[in-house]
């Protein structure tokens, strides 16, 4: 089993910044993929951007170039940086790992490990 716990989250006005932290616990070191996804009032959970052991991390349109996933190797620490933020980024912010390869942490169907989520809100 493995754990994850997010932080980071908060209030910003657009054009702001935030960094988003999730720490897994557990059996760590099974984990093949993380990954963030969001979640806003009435809409479906999406996918924000995935990071895996083989390949570069992969983001979603509407936040490449914006938003910045990375991991501490020695921690397994998993950051989401999100620079330029609009009000329609406000979402709950979920963490997700893996440990399955094979696009398992590009979906929120398939996806096995899930955080409690942190709320990100961005005013106009």
């Amino acid at each position: 089993q493995v754990q994850l716990a997010e932080s980071g989250g908060g209030s910003v006005q657009a054009g702001g910044s935030l960094r988003l932290s999730c720490t897994p616990s557990g059996y760590t070191y099974t984990i093949y993929c993380m990954a963030w996804f969001r979640q806003a009032p009435g809409k479906e959970r999406e996918r924000v951007a995935t990071i895996d052991r083989d390949v570069s991390p992969n983001y979603a349109n509407s936040v490449r170039g914006r938003f910045t996933i990375s991991q501490d190797n020695a921690t397994n620490i998993l950051y989401l940086q999100m620079n330029n933020l609009k009000p329609e980024d406000t979402a709950l912010y979920y963490c997700a790992a893996d440990f399955r390869s094979g696009g398992y942490c590009y979906s929120s169907r398939a996806t096995k490990y899930w955080g409690q989520g942190t709320q990100v809100t961005v005013s106009s």
